[in-house]
C-alpha cells in the first residue's frame, strides 16, 4: 500500500462500471483502493443534483449508453426503461447502513458484499430494500446468518447513521455531487473524478 496513493471509491449500487475496472486495475496500478460507503439521496439533496434519468431524451441516452458499456466492460446488466422508475422507487438506505456496518466490522466483506448488492439489484432485479433479500446477499457473499442477523440489528443504531453521514458529508467536501464519485490522493493532493468514463484520467493523474 502506497499512502500516497490511496483512492477513495464511494459506493452506491447505480454504477458497477467503476468498481469493476478499479478492482481490475488496483494491483496492476499499485494503488490503495479504499472503500468508502457513501448514500447518493444525501449527496443530491445537498447539492441540488437530479436523477439524470428524470430527464426523457438522457433516459433514453443513458439505456443505450449502459448497455454499451455493459459490453465494453463485460459486465452483467440488464437494463430496460421501467429499470430507471424502479431505481427511482427502490429505497437503498436500509443496503446502505448494511454496508456501512461492515465497513465499521469487517471490512474484508465490503468489496464483495458491494457486488452482490450490485448484481442482485441490476442484473437480477431484486427489491435490496427487504431484509430477506439483505441476507441472501450477505451470505452469498460468505457472511455467516449469525453475523449477518447482528449486522442486520446494527443498520439503526446511532453509531451506523452517523457513519454513513460522515462519509457522505466528506465526499460532498471533496466536492462529490452524484455517483461514482472516487478520490484519487496522489502527492498529497486529492483528486476528484465522476463517472465510469473517467478512468483515463484517473490513470493520467496518477501517471498509469
Amino acid at each position: 500500500a502506497h499512502s500516497s496513493r490511496d483512492i477513495s471509491s464511494d459506493l452506491i449500487h447505480h454504477y458497477f462500471f467503476m468498481l469493476q475496472v478499479l478492482c481490475r486495475y488496483q494491483h496492476i496500478w499499485n494503488i490503495d483502493l479504499r472503500f468508502r460507503p457513501a448514500f447518493l439521496g444525501g449527496i443530491m439533496q445537498a447539492t441540488g443534483n437530479k436523477p439524470p434519468a428524470m430527464l426523457p431524451k438522457r433516459a433514453e441516452y443513458m439505456l443505450k449508453d449502459i448497455k454499451r458499456m455493459a459490453k465494453y466492460y463485460q459486465v452483467p446488466v440488464q437494463i430496460s426503461e421501467d429499470d430507471f422508475q424502479r431505481v427511482l422507487g427502490t429505497r437503498t438506505l436500509g443496503a446502505m447502513r448494511f454496508i456501512t456496518a461492515i465497513d465499521m466490522t469487517q471490512p474484508q466483506y465490503l468489496e464483495p458484499l458491494s457486488r452482490e448488492f450490485w448484481i442482485r439489484f441490476w442484473s437480477q432485479h431484486e427489491d435490496i430494500s427487504q431484509p430477506e433479500n439483505i441476507l441472501a446477499v450477505a451470505g452469498q457473499a460468505g457472511l455467516s446468518s449469525e453475523v449477518t442477523h447482528k449486522l442486520l440489528e446494527m443498520i439503526s443504531s446511532p453509531a451506523v447513521k452517523n457513519r454513513l453521514k460522515e462519509t457522505t458529508d466528506e465526499a460532498i467536501k471533496y466536492g462529490a455531487f452524484g455517483m461514482p464519485a472516487v478520490v484519487a490522493h496522489f502527492n498529497g493532493e486529492p483528486h476528484l473524478f465522476f463517472g465510469s468514463d473517467r478512468l483515463e484520467l484517473l490513470g493520467s493523474v496518477i501517471g498509469e
